[in-house]
């Protein structure tokens, strides 16, 4: 029996003009960084795409990685996974983070990380996830 789990969402940052040349540059480094889909990773950088939003007269804007994947039975190894997006995320400038597992067998899962700070810096220890079991009747 094929158990068929989607994973998708995204990541924000919110990022200032003068900066933010910079912050997408690192940004799209760390996606590139990941492995390519050809060798079956749990991540690879062909699920990740960076919208860059154009500014124009505003001087904040929030800057969208959006993300998404069909696996087999990736919640058998969920905990594996998060600690790849969670070592991706440490890498990245990013606000907020939201991933959401949907599964045939236990339902759907969101998990949502949030920075401390104004934002997260790449290397910085602050990390911590919440998560969110919704389970349709």
């Amino acid at each position: 029996m094929r158990q068929e789990s989607i994973v998708y969402g995204c990541i924000k940052d919110t990022a200032y003009e003068r900066d933010v040349d910079g912050r997408v540059t690192v940004n799209r480094r760390a996606m590139d960084a990941l492995p390519s889909a050809d060798s079956w990773p749990m991540l690879s950088r062909e699920m990740f795409s960076l919208t860059v939003a154009v500014g124009g007269d505003i001087d904040v804007y929030t800057e969208v990685v959006h993300f998404g994947a069909s696996y087999q039975g990736i919640e058998y190894e969920w905990e594996l996974w998060l600690e790849q997006f969670e070592a991706l995320l440490a890498s990245m400038y990013w606000v907020s983070a939201t991933v959401h597992l949907e599964t045939e067998l236990s339902g759907v899962h969101s998990f949502n990380w949030v920075s401390d700070d104004e934002y997260h810096r790449p290397g910085s220890s602050n990390i911590r996830m919440r998560c969110e079991w919704v389970r349709d009747p």
